[in-house]
């Protein structure tokens, strides 16, 4: 046999040897692992490995400590900064893996049952009314062109805040006959029109032809509250108009301690619901500035506690989230915060913002008795998993009440103005 035979023989030996470890469970794990991982100091990851695969730090520094034996690699973020991760495969470099080290972040776990009030920037347009004249019925407000979800800014170069500031305009419009200059906000725009108010037959005073409504209000859940700067996230969803069905564009609102009266539990095809009164003492505990698709956003003016979890606990970015066995937080019954099991049956590692990142099935037996499973009024109940919050509940499945969706905490925070990642970036730079 010739060398040139020998050589090829082994060559093939080795091929077929380093692809057969290529498929191999382990391998393919280790292959699966991201270009990017963040973790927060302190934290640990290990990655399952074969024994021909080997990693390594290409930085020497403190950020990142790495330890690896014949079966796993544990990566041990000990503080701020980045460092790089080789992965080799045989003596074969295969990969790197970029690892940035944030500073530990912690906030306190929700779950209380809260009332919300939104205080809407102008007044809201929720329908057309017909005003029966002498001459026949019309809507001046159809007949100038405002729709259904306009809000109405400014009358006569007047900026309108609530119901009660259209009021005087529309009588004085209609006893001198002159029409109103208004300016509504649409999705499109600002828009200009003119609007002549019509008499009520039989009445003396004037009308629109509008229903319009300045504010809302409803119950939800909160879903974390950090200390240091006061700021908390609830709900995991934007608020809607109940009859225009469009996000309610705040100008502020306020938050109150409400109490659970009663459960309308969920069933196939017609989601439940909690039914909460506002605590009696409507003392407001928190302001809102912001309606986001990932929830409402604001400062509380005290401290909230639920009586599970009231110490600050750290949270999982959206790649850190498994599925599996997980908890959440949430009220059933007067102002109790109970723990609740559930399963996370899929979840996305979004890199960018995205509000349905996690699909959710309730398995306590204890909640889907008393609720059927996701009820109105659940969302924004935080997610517990190996002791961090990792998101919220925000929508029910219509068609299986026990399951639903739940949103990654870490675009709740950056809703709230909670940069995570800025000091890490300062140490960086």
């Amino acid at each position: 046999m010739t060398y040139d035979v020998l050589r090829k023989i082994i060559g093939g030996i080795l091929l077929v040897s380093l692809i057969a470890l290529g498929f191999s469970k382990p391998v393919q794990e280790y292959l699966q692992v991201p270009a990017n991982i963040t973790l927060f100091e302190g934290q640990q990851l290990d990655i399952a490995k074969a024994e021909a695969v080997s990693a390594g730090l290409s930085i020497d520094n403190t950020s990142v400590s790495l330890k690896e034996d014949n079966h796993s690699i544990s990566l041990h973020a000990k503080e701020i900064g980045k460092n790089e991760m080789l992965l080799e495969l045989a003596g074969f470099p295969i990969k790197k893996v970029d690892v940035n080290v944030l500073k530990d972040f912690k906030v306190i776990p929700g779950g209380q049952s809260i009332g919300v009030k939104l205080n809407t920037v102008g007044v809201l347009v929720v329908g057309h009314h017909q005003v029966n004249t002498a001459e026949g019925k019309a809507s001046p407000g159809e007949t100038a062109g405002i729709k259904i979800g306009d809000i109405i800014t400014e009358i006569n170069g007047t900026k309108i805040e609530k119901m009660s500031d259209v009021a005087p305009f529309v009588q004085e419009a209609g006893k001198s006959g002159n029409p109103l200059q208004i300016i509504v906000s649409r999705e499109s725009g600002k828009v200009k029109t003119e609007l002549t108010p019509l008499k009520e037959n039989g009445e003396e005073t004037y009308k629109l032809g509008l229903y319009i409504r300045d504010s809302a209000a409803g119950i939800g859940t909160m879903t974390f509250y950090h200390p240091e700067s006061k700021k908390y996230g609830a709900l995991g969803h934007v608020i809607s108009d109940m009859d225009t069905k469009k996000p309610i564009v705040v100008e502020d609102g306020q938050i109150v301690r409400s109490t659970v009266t009663s459960i309308e539990k969920g069933s196939n095809g017609n989601p439940g619901e909690k039914l909460a009164r506002f605590s009696s003492d409507k003392e407001i505990i928190g302001n809102i500035v912001r309606n986001s698709p990932f929830g409402i956003f604001g400062e509380l003016n005290r401290d909230m506690k639920n009586g599970i979890f009231d110490k600050p606990m750290p949270i999982a970015l959206s790649h850190q989230v498994k599925e599996g066995a997980a908890q959440i937080l949430t009220v059933v019954d007067n102002d109790e915060v109970q723990l609740f099991d559930i399963e996370i049956v899929s979840t996305i590692p979004q890199k960018f913002p995205a509000t349905k990142g996690m699909v959710i099935k309730v398995t306590d037996q204890k909640l889907l008795d008393k609720t059927g499973g996701i009820v109105q009024g659940m969302s924004g109940s935080p997610i517990i998993q190996d002791g961090r919050i990792i998101g919220a509940v925000t929508h029910v499945f219509v068609n299986d009440p026990t399951s639903g969706y739940g949103v990654h905490i870490e675009w709740m925070l950056n809703e709230a103005g909670i940069d995570i990642y800025e000091k890490a970036e300062e140490k960086a730079s």
